[in-house]
């Protein structure tokens, strides 16, 4: 855990220290090998940090250029047209539903009363309920539209946030009678359930229903991880053993046998670099879970860039430096994910564990030409 240590403070220092004499002519003309600016990203194919996407956890060509689209125009149809010709019970769905809502909601934040007399952003979504409303897709994105503006406006706890969470919840009903088949309505209802603190009954009616759909939908099981963490007081036996049992019956193939590391993830200790906790059992089980489910999952599973982000994280503060490379290899270009999404720069964030892999790579021998493909 030393050369950890050691590293992280070489970034740190060197991101404030480099960036400067970048400026300078010609840069850096030596540097020493190990060190974090020994490589340029672009040795091992990876992305500019300003390059990063922060949208999204991998690519969904699909989704960025509709989403392009709908923004420029302002027309929903293209959204439209996209949810319905996506299958209802996987995980892509899900991460559309999810993309459409946050461009609305992100939108109405940067223009909330419209701009030069102009429209209120997140327009597009307003029309698509009006001119369509018995539209499923149109229903579940408002539903989570609602969800998304209660976290994002509103201090939990507050009048306002409540209001916004019942109206939410009222759009999720909505949403299912339009599609009785799609998990994804239920699948929101579990926010409005962390958000309204439902009571364990009333939880576990809407999970009854999205098993009944979708019992091994990944994106469900995250949902239902953050209720069960925050509902009961960070409870870390609950939160573990829902992930444990989701591991436990999951069918081949499936992502689920990586629930556990998302679960440590949620409690780590607030000093987690302390000495030994990432090389300890309970993490290396759960690495070994994780990585297992990827190596096993279909090559196009969506939500496997979820599980190869987290893994990078704790890959790296394990000093497994040669298997954060490889999952960097699967991921890098995107960062719309856990755990970099929990800071105020995604990339700056994914920049610094990423270059911590490379230095740790390189120090053990390692190069360009030492990389898999």
């Amino acid at each position: 855990m030393e050369i950890l240590l050691v590293l992280l403070a070489v970034v740190m220092i060197g991101f404030v220290v480099l960036s400067f004499l970048r400026r300078g002519r010609g840069g850096i003309t030596q540097v020493p090998a190990g060190h974090p600016d020994a490589a340029d990203p672009a040795g091992y194919g990876f992305a500019l940090e300003e390059e990063l996407d922060v949208r999204m956890p991998g690519p969904d060509q699909d989704l960025l250029d509709v989403l392009d689209l709908v923004q420029r125009t302002q027309d929903y149809r293209g959204a439209q047209q996209l949810l319905a010709g996506t299958e209802a019970t996987g995980e892509l769905r899900w991460q559309r539903v999810q993309a459409f809502a946050g461009a609305a909601s992100l939108e109405l934040t940067a223009r909330p009363g419209g701009a030069a007399g102009g429209s209120p952003g997140g327009q597009w979504l307003r029309v698509w309920r009006a001119e369509a409303p018995k539209d499923a897709g149109g229903a579940a994105v408002h539903a989570e539209f609602l969800v998304q503006q209660a976290w994002r406006t509103a201090a939990p706890g507050t009048d306002e946030f409540r209001i916004i969470m019942e109206e939410a919840k009222a759009a999720c009903g909505e949403a299912a009678l339009l599609a009785p088949g799609d998990p994804v309505p239920y699948i929101v209802e579990l926010s409005v359930a962390r958000g309204l603190a439902y009571e364990r009954a009333d939880f576990e009616q809407v999970w009854l229903k999205i098993l009944d759909r979708a019992p091994a939908h990944m994106g469900a099981h995250l949902a239902a991880l953050h209720y069960w963490c925050e509902k009961w007081h960070g409870s870390r036996e609950l939160a573990h053993s829902f992930a444990e049992a989701a591991a436990a019956r999951a069918p081949q193939g499936s992502l689920l046998a990586a629930m556990p590391l998302f679960a440590v993830f949620e409690h780590l200790p607030e000093v987690n670099l302390v000495s030994g906790f990432h090389q300890s059992q309970v993490v290396t089980k759960a690495v070994h879970g994780a990585l297992h489910a990827v190596h096993a999952t279909r090559p196009d599973d969506p939500m496997a860039a979820h599980v190869r982000h987290l893994l990078v994280f704790f890959l790296v503060r394990g000093e497994r430096w040669a298997e954060a490379m490889d999952q960097l290899i699967h991921i890098d270009g995107h960062v719309g994910a856990l755990p970099w999404t929990l800071s105020p720069d995604p990339a700056a964030e994914f920049a610094v564990y990423r270059a911590l892999a490379v230095a740790g790579y390189e120090a053990n021998g390692g190069s360009p030409a030492t990389l898999p493909p």
